[in-house]
């Protein structure tokens, strides 16, 4: 009589016991490890009952921990940016500053988010944030909550639930993730009333737009895009009389929210407020430098109405969100920009940048070159404008670029890079100098990975620093 193929397989103690799986054990705890076993070994006997081989225990402690390693793969966790790509969305946006990080740590415990020390009693959460914030807009009044659309749902919805807003139909933009304004308009109860066109809108197209039952003007910063050539949009100060003229108050979504000075074409905060709009809505992860968070500055009585919304509580920010925000806002104030990551990599020159960029070519060797570029802001910010910037650009040989490319994400720390005609390109405009010597070692083991050259694709990385 033979023998049933499956008695083969080892038992569950056994694979359970082997080096690789009691390390994800540590790692992962029992109940995960003891899942992927499970599912290994039952994919196993089917598989041999077709008439497959046997897999062994080697093999099927692979698997395992193979799957556990990807699961964990997806995990939120740092990675060098080298795209050039400042705002980077994907990548979290605005990189932290150090006071900011700091702030998020000691926040991380108990903290003073809904607490008045001085009183003994309950506080009023974002009270601090509010009031730097007040400051650096130069406005009446303050709120902070969790992102932007959240911002936009809360004013759209506290102060014209149920009416008609007007808007441009040039600006009627699609934000990240398909997310487009008619539709938050439709999630917040509101009805959309298009004036003018898409290229062309005039004064007299929302002149024409009010009726009984109009409750506010919106005006959009097209964040993502330009429209260039035969076009026509109204002065924010004419748009903003025009409101007043109706009894109707202006809400000015600027997006990257540019806090003072000049920067392109990107309109500031301030300047919004003084040409007349009531509220101005943007992020606190672009131009601001902070964290992810909507911001919304303006008149006191609208404000004080969205904060009393019920649905600001469903948009609050959380504590540490609140106390990164305070961070970046107190190093506005004190006039610290520099301070904050993202204006550092914003300011750099390409001056700045070449001599980094000469000793990461030479630190990889012949594949490497120095050439002119561009980097850009990204994040709905500056659209199409570049800064100028020098690039590295490696010949990556038969290897080819999207294999090096996967090489340098397979590291500890991942790095991400681009690839352009043919080649993978390294912008350290996003890298901070500290870190162009990881950069250069990393490039260099994925030019030359473990193995050679050739090694096949499931070849793992290498970790920790070249030696």
């Amino acid at each position: 009589m033979a023998t049933d193929p499956r008695r083969l397989l080892p038992n569950m103690d056994v694979l359970l016991g082997h080096p690789l799986l009691v390390d994800r054990t540590a790692t992962f705890g029992r109940a995960p490890v003891l899942g992927a076993a499970r599912r290994a070994l039952d994919a196993s006997r089917r598989a041999v009952m077709d008439g497959g081989p046997v897999p062994g225990l080697d093999d099927l402690a692979a698997r395992v921990a193979g799957e556990l390693d990807g699961r964990w793969a997806h995990r939120t966790r740092a990675v060098v940016n080298a795209t050039g790509v400042v705002l980077h969305t994907n990548l979290g946006r605005a990189p932290l500053s150090e006071a900011a990080r700091a702030a998020v740590a000691e926040a991380a415990g108990y903290a003073t988010v809904e607490y008045d020390l001085a009183a003994g009693a309950r506080g009023r959460r974002g009270a601090a944030a509010e009031t730097l914030l007040r400051e650096a807009a130069g406005a009446e009044a303050a709120l902070a909550v969790n992102n932007a659309a959240g911002a936009l749902l809360l004013a759209l919805g506290g102060l014209a639930r149920g009416r008609e807003v007007l808007v441009s139909r040039g600006e009627l933009i699609e934000i990240g993730g398909e997310f487009r304004l008619p539709q938050v308009m439709e999630a917040a109860g509101v009805v959309l009333r298009e004036v003018g066109t898409t290229n062309r809108t005039h004064l007299r197209d929302y002149a024409g737009g009010f009726g009984q039952d109009t409750a506010l003007v919106l005006a959009v910063h097209p964040s993502n895009y330009r429209v260039e050539g035969f076009t026509t949009r109204p002065a924010l100060t004419e748009l903003a009389a025009l409101a007043h003229e109706h009894g109707l108050p202006l809400l000015h979504d600027v997006g990257s929210g540019l806090l003072a000075g000049e920067l392109g074409a990107e309109p500031s905060v301030p300047d919004s407020l003084r040409a007349g709009a009531d509220l101005v809505l943007f992020s606190g992860d672009k131009l601001v430098g902070g964290p992810q968070a909507g911001l919304v500055v303006g008149r006191a009585e609208l404000v004080g109405r969205l904060a009393r919304d019920p649905l600001a509580r469903a948009v609050r920010a959380d504590k540490l969100t609140l106390a990164a925000l305070e961070a970046t806002l107190a190093a506005h104030l004190a006039g610290r920009r520099d301070q904050l990551p993202v204006w550092r990599a914003l300011l750099l020159t390409a001056a700045d940048l070449r001599p980094r960029a000469a000793g990461l070519a030479a630190a990889v060797g012949p594949a490497a070159s120095l050439r002119r570029g561009t980097s850009v802001a990204g994040g709905g910010s500056l659209p199409g404008e570049g800064l100028e910037s020098f690039l590295v650009e490696v010949d990556t040989g038969h290897a080819g670029e999207a294999a090096v490319l996967a090489r340098l994400r397979a590291g500890d720390p991942p790095v991400v890079a681009r690839a352009e005609r043919g080649r993978v390109v390294l912008d350290l405009r996003t890298v901070p100098p500290e870190q162009d010597e990881l950069v250069a070692r990393a490039l260099v083991r994925a030019l030359d990975p473990p193995g050679g050259p050739q090694a096949p694709p499931g070849t793992p990385p290498t970790r920790g620093p070249a030696r």
